[in-house]
Parts: structure tokens; C-alpha cells; sequence
């Protein structure tokens, strides 16, 4: 057949013979259906991410901490470090180069004990021609005394005039004088000797080296490379804290109230202390008053510019509140009842795990635990019914 022949008008698709699936109805359940599944997906999506989204149940924390049963009657606390009422940075009287230092940090000292000691060699050569001319002085004295005498029996006799035995009493006056004067100058000349040697003014240990060998030492410290101090030294037997209390509060505060010690490096060991003085002035800037706290006992770990905690207890409370042996404890608000046994919640990632705990007695608003969590746990401050374990907890804020 020649394609001449034919014919491309009777060429056609039959399209009656199509499945009927693919017809418009067919096409509208199959966009139904796939919707239907993106909505399911998108469904199941946002039930997973919904918790892991929400913000969780608002929920004040706070620490497990330790806590005296002092802490339960304290009417303030405040905070303060603790200083050294004895405390001295030793220096010279003279200037010169420093060229011998005995201590360093962390040495005790004896009162007069040598410290350091500057370069002398000037001050020893005065101290000598001091020493010289009082010799003089003393050899010329002599001689002046003799002829004093020699003059005086010849005036007796009426051999001399009266004048001449004036001359010669002047003579031994003016030796005499000169004598004293010899021996001022050996002593002023002793004194700056002294003031290179540079000595404890009374039983400390050194809690600063302020000046190295080879370094100058004025007693003001004009120029830039010069030192003032060379140390300074501490009674480490003389602490006591100071407080700044409020002026709102400081008429909770009086002359020999007891108090309990507490310090940042060591917030398990309580100190009993008392008010010594409250200095008659008031801080403008800061609108507090300065209250010096006096230790009763405090071992060597107790060391000055250490930051501290005081509680003020009512008059009366003694010193066995103050020593008692501090406690776990959280706030009462803390510990709810759940199943019959007494629960916190602890916070661990971002929810609240119920943990059983064995309470004690009351402190006030505190109250001891016993067993369950342990020093520097979060817990819940306030437990109520939306509070269970497992549940997301957001930190407010107070």
C-alpha cells in the first residue's frame, strides 16, 4: 500500500474504551484521599511536637539547702565580709632600695621581728662621723676641765684676773654643749639606721607582699616605681565581719545581739558571733548602716575578705541555737501529700520527678529533710493539683 493512498481523516482515538477510574468523579476522591492523609500526618505531627512546644506549667524553684534551727527565730540577716581589726601596711620611714625581705605570703610574724631591710650604706657613714665628733668633743672636754681648774686656783691666789677664769669657764660650757650636741647628732644619726630596718608592728601573719628586692621604698611613695608598703600584715586573731544593714532595719539590730555566722565556702559550719558596734553613721549613697559582728569562736579556716552570711537572733537565744548542727530543709510549701506519703518534685531536665522524702520537725517556714534529695536540688516552691510527676515545668520568676 502506498501511504498516498491513505486515509488520514479516518484515523481517530476511541476513548469510549477508557477505564471509567479515570473519569472526573475518580479524580475527585483521589484529591479527597490525599488530603484526608496530609491532614492525618499533619495531625499526628502537631500531637508529637504539642508537648515538646508548650511552655509548661509556671512553677516557682528553689534550692534544697542547709539550715540551722537558728534560722527559724532570726529576725534579719544580712550579708558582709570579714576584716581584720588589727591589720597594718607596714612601711619605712626613710627611702632607699630594698635589698633583703624575709617573709612572704601567708608567713606569722612576731612583734619587732625583722621584715625587710633597705640599702644603709649612706646612713652608717653619718652614723660613724656622729660617732667621731663626739669623740672630739669628749677629748676637747677634758682639756677645757683642766684648764678650768688651773684657772680657778691661780684666781684664789689673785694671780689672774677674773677675766681670764671667765674665759676659761666659757671655754668649758661651750665643750659641754657642743658634747650634747655631739650626741644628739650619734642618736638622730642611730635613728635613721633604724628606719632601714623594717620590723613587725605586732603578732600577725603577712596577707600581702606589696614591694620585691630591688624595688624603692618611700614612706610616700612619690614616684611611680617607688613603694609605700613593703607588706602588710593581719592579726588573724582579731576578726570580725561587718554588715551593711538597711535603715529600715536597723532598729532590729542592738550592742551584743546574737548572731550566727555563716560563710560562702563553707555554708555547713555556723559560727556564733554577737553585735560589738554599730557605727554611729549612715552609709548616704547606699542608705545602710555599718554593723561590725564579733566572733565568739572560728577556726583557721575563717580568712578576711571572706563574703558571709549573718542572722540576727532575738536577745535571749543563747549559743546552743547558733552551734547546732545545720539540717537539709526546704520550704514547707515544698512537701505535698500524695498516695499517703509525703513528696517533693524535683526538677530534672524540664519536668517535675516526684520524689518521697522523710521530713523532721519545723523551722519556721522551713522544714527538715531527712532522706530523699540532697543539698543544691531544684524543687518546686508550691505544689498544687496541677503539679504531678512527668508534667513540663517553666521557671517563673518571682
Amino acid at each position: 500500500m502506498e501511504i498516498k493512498d491513505v486515509d488520514l481523516a479516518a484515523l481517530k482515538i476511541d476513548r469510549s474504551s477508557r477505564s471509567p477510574e479515570r473519569g472526573p468523579k475518580s479524580r475527585r476522591l483521589r484529591r479527597i484521599f490525599s488530603w484526608t492523609a496530609v491532614i492525618a500526618i499533619l495531625g499526628g505531627i502537631s500531637l508529637y511536637l504539642a508537648p515538646l512546644l508548650s511552655p509548661g506549667i509556671p512553677a516557682q524553684l528553689v534550692t534544697v539547702s542547709l539550715a540551722s534551727p537558728a534560722q527559724a527565730n532570726s529576725v534579719l540577716t544580712a550579708s558582709g565580709y570579714v576584716v581584720a581589726r588589727r591589720k597594718a601596711a607596714v612601711a619605712s620611714k626613710g627611702t632607699g632600695q630594698l635589698v633583703y625581705l624575709a617573709v612572704e605570703e601567708g608567713d606569722e610574724v612576731k612583734k619587732g621581728q625583722l621584715i625587710a631591710r633597705l640599702e644603709a650604706s649612706d646612713v652608717l657613714a653619718t652614723l660613724e662621723r656622729a660617732r667621731m665628733n663626739l669623740s672630739m668633743q669628749e677629748a676637747d672636754l677634758k682639756d677645757a676641765k683642766q684648764s678650768l681648774d688651773r684657772q680657778r686656783v691661780l684666781l684664789e691666789k689673785q694671780f689672774i684676773a677674773q677675766a681670764d677664769f671667765d674665759t676659761a669657764e666659757a671655754r668649758y660650757k661651750r665643750v659641754v654643749a657642743a658634747i650634747e650636741s655631739a650626741r644628739a647628732a650619734v642618736k638622730e644619726s642611730q635613728a635613721a639606721v633604724e628606719n632601714t630596718r623594717i620590723v613587725a608592728p605586732f603578732d600577725g601573719t603577712v596577707v600581702n607582699k606589696n614591694a620585691d628586692i630591688g624595688e624603692i621604698v618611700a614612706p610616700l611613695a612619690g614616684a611611680v616605681s617607688s613603694r609605700a608598703a613593703v607588706v602588710t600584715i593581719a592579726d588573724l586573731k582579731s576578726l570580725e565581719v561587718e554588715a551593711d544593714v538597711s535603715e529600715a532595719n536597723i532598729p532590729l539590730v542592738f550592742a551584743g545581739q546574737p548572731c550566727e555566722i555563716t560563710l560562702d565556702a563553707y555554708p555547713e559550719q555556723r559560727y556564733p558571733a554577737s553585735v560589738s558596734k554599730i557605727i554611729p553613721t549612715a552609709d548616704r549613697a547606699k542608705a545602710t548602716v555599718q554593723v561590725k559582728i564579733r566572733f565568739k569562736s572560728y577556726d583557721r579556716r575563717v580568712l578576711p575578705d571572706m563574703s558571709a552570711r549573718i542572722t540576727f537572733l532575738p536577745a535571749g537565744s543563747g549559743d546552743s541555737a547558733a552551734v547546732t548542727k545545720p539540717v537539709l530543709s526546704v520550704p514547707a510549701t515544698a512537701v505535698a501529700e500524695r498516695s499517703g506519703r509525703q513528696v517533693v518534685y524535683r526538677i530534672e531536665g524540664e519536668r517535675a520527678v516526684e520524689v518521697p522524702v522523710a521530713v523532721g520537725p519545723r523551722m519556721g517556714s522551713l522544714i527538715e529533710i531527712k532522706s530523699g534529695v540532697k543539698a543544691g536540688d531544684k524543687v518546686i516552691l508550691r505544689v498544687d493539683e496541677k503539679i504531678q510527676a512527668g508534667v513540663k515545668i517553666a521557671p517563673a520568676t518571682k
